[in-house]
């Protein structure tokens, strides 16, 4: 250590901080797990890595995952951990495992499996269950190492019915004495270590039998209690997801309410609905309005349509509720191909085409004219001659037949892309417009979950790609106004305040970026989770390293076998200047 006044050295990028200042050139040395110098020339590094021609960032802050199930059985925080994220926040919709008493293990599996489609076998064998309380479950991620830092939340819906039982799952109100016992409970875990506090009230969130979340008629009062019990401690953040329909304004008022009775910081998912397309309006000047008034909100945002993937290895595809593809559903994928490839199958299958019963009937599964080929450069904001009705009309072929045959390519692996928020107009305008307010950071990738339908934990790679660099349909975002968001501003929105900028005393999560490389692979299946479970995963080109408190984690897109990451508790303070070096 004597020869080298650094341990590693990020020599000749072109540095973007996270302040939104344009790029400059630049060196970073790092020491231990922080930053120490930034700046020309630096001193040599017992380790060195050449970033000339490239970008150097902060890592990544994603802070709204769902890696509850996954950080207790694997050290890997994937996909996350491919997008340069180097942070991620979990616990997020009010779903998770802790607190949680043994009898009810099986309530909050099904819960998980119905919010997040994360299969009941999956969990059943990967959750170890060596925890109750919401401080054991802290104390057993503590024990464990990640490729990359790891915070949780305490989710409302397992503090609900480890409360109540049976009647918070029943969603009856709760008592004056059960909000004060999950103030309380909510109280000690921040103090052990809880980021922050999370709900639902959104209808989208149901068991896997079909219920709605335990949280979804939650009162203000039982709300507010909670919001108190954080406010008693003197910390900790609110996490809320809400369809904000009908009546939008009365929700977010209530919302404000809590912020402003407990002074605790709060943010909310927000999305175009195609069942309002212009509600996000009437949010987004809500939401200014009450930060001008000091009020501690933000909204999470979404850089590309939530989209469900439809394809013969996945949960659902068109023919899901047909009754002759109900034959071979649950064959191998080298079977359902020959089926579906044999003339006679298909005639039977064609023939029942409108025979589809449920919900998404005649609806998403079959709406061809908003299901959109994947292709293997994936468009996040395609046009309207691609969709799969638009192809069949130019091919003078049935949409069902060419819906079919894409996903009968690659070997039954083809998949269709249907975007169903923040796509109502058929473009991303309202993605952009989302983005670039003052009062919103990026969100919503929902790591680790999702694992048969939706794919959206390479956000933060797709942000970088579309709308700093490719987008053809509209305006753009300066790239160091894109790296800024998912850096600084995130991190500072959970109040972790010691990471998310280049700056000597701050924590040296850095990304080195191929910026004319950088690009996204089409979602692809991974059988790779307990139980051999099946699971959606995206890899993305142009991360030349990624570095987690100063320990290179991954080189050209694989892993490096290292785990520096650990359980993050509580917020962090931004770190007193180094003196110069």
């Amino acid at each position: 250590m004597a020869d080298h006044a650094y341990d590693l050295v990020l020599r000749g990028g072109t540095l973007l901080d996270g302040s939104g200042s344009p790029g400059v050139r630049a060196d970073v040395g790092v020491r231990g797990d922080l930053i120490v110098a930034v700046g020309p020339n630096l001193a040599p590094g017992r380790e060195e890595i050449d970033a000339t021609g490239r970008l150097v960032t902060p890592g990544f802050v994603d802070i709204h995952t769902h890696y509850d199930g996954q950080a207790t059985w694997d050290h890997a925080m994937t996909p996350s951990s491919g997008h340069g994220v180097t942070t991620v926040v979990m616990g997020n919709c009010g779903v998770g495992f802790a607190p949680c008493k043994p009898e009810d293990r099986g309530r909050l599996i099904r819960l998980m499996e119905g919010v997040e489609d994360i299969p009941f076998p999956v969990l059943t064998e990967g959750l170890p269950w060596n925890w109750e309380s919401f401080p054991d479950y802290l104390d057993a991620l503590d024990a464990r190492a990640f490729d990359v830092d790891v915070a949780a939340q305490l989710p409302h819906a397992a503090l609900r019915v480890y409360v109540m039982g049976q009647r918070g799952v029943d969603r009856e109100p709760a008592t004056p004495a059960d909000i004060a016992h999950m103030a309380a409970i909510a109280r000690r875990a921040v103090e052990a270590g809880a980021l922050g506090f999370s709900t639902s009230r959104t209808l989208n969130h149901r068991t896997s039998d079909g219920q709605p979340t335990p949280t979804l008629t939650a009162g203000e009062d039982e709300l507010t209690g909670i919001a108190l019990g954080l406010a008693a401690a003197g910390k900790g953040v609110l996490q809320v997801v809400s369809d904000f329909f009908p009546d939008g304004p009365a929700e977010f008022a209530m919302l404000r309410r809590i912020v402003e009775r407990s002074g605790r910081p709060l943010s909310f998912s927000l999305v175009q609905s195609p069942k309002a397309p212009d509600g996000w309006k009437a949010m987004l000047a809500g939401l200014a309005a009450a930060v001008d008034e000091g009020l501690p909100m933000k909204a999470q945002v979404c850089g590309r349509p939530v989209g469900v993937l439809f394809g013969l290895e996945l949960t659902l595809n068109p023919f899901s509720q047909n009754p002759v593809f109900a034959e071979i559903a649950g064959l191998p994928l080298a079977d359902k191909v020959a089926a579906l490839s044999d003339p006679d199958f298909r005639a039977r299958l064609f023939a029942h085409d409108g025979d589809a019963k449920g919900p998404f009937a005649g609806s998403a599964l079959r709406a061809w004219d908003n299901l959109f080929p994947m292709e293997p450069e994936p468009d996040y904001e395609p046009t309207a001659d691609k969709t799969v009705a638009a192809i069949a009309a130019r091919e003078g072929r049935d949409p069902a037949v060419t819906a079919l045959d894409h996903m009968l390519s690659d070997g039954g692996r083809g998949m269709l892309y249907h975007p169903f928020l923040n796509y109502a107009d058929g473009a991303l305008d309202p993605s952009f417009a989302m983005l670039t307010h003052r009062d919103t950071v990026p969100g919503l990738s929902d790591g680790g979950a999702h694992v048969g339908m939706i794919c959206d934990g390479s956000f933060p790679t797709s942000n970088l790609v579309h709308w700093t660099r490719e987008r053809t349909r509209g305006p753009r975002i300066p790239l160091e106004e894109m790296v800024a968001a998912q850096t600084r501003d995130t991190a500072a929105a959970v109040g972790l305040l010691d990471r998310g900028l280049v700056a000597p005393g701050y924590r040296a999560d850095l990304n080195v970026i191929d910026y004319a490389g950088l690009r996204l692979e089409p979602p692809r299946v991974a059988y790779d989770l307990p139980a051999g479970g099946r699971r959606l995963v995206q890899k993305a080109h142009g991360y030349v390293a990624t570095i987690v408190g100063g320990v290179v984690t991954r080189r050209d897109g694989q892993p490096t076998g290292a785990l520096p990451g650990r359980l993050v508790r509580g917020a962090r303070s931004a770190p007193a200047a180094l003196a110069a070096e």
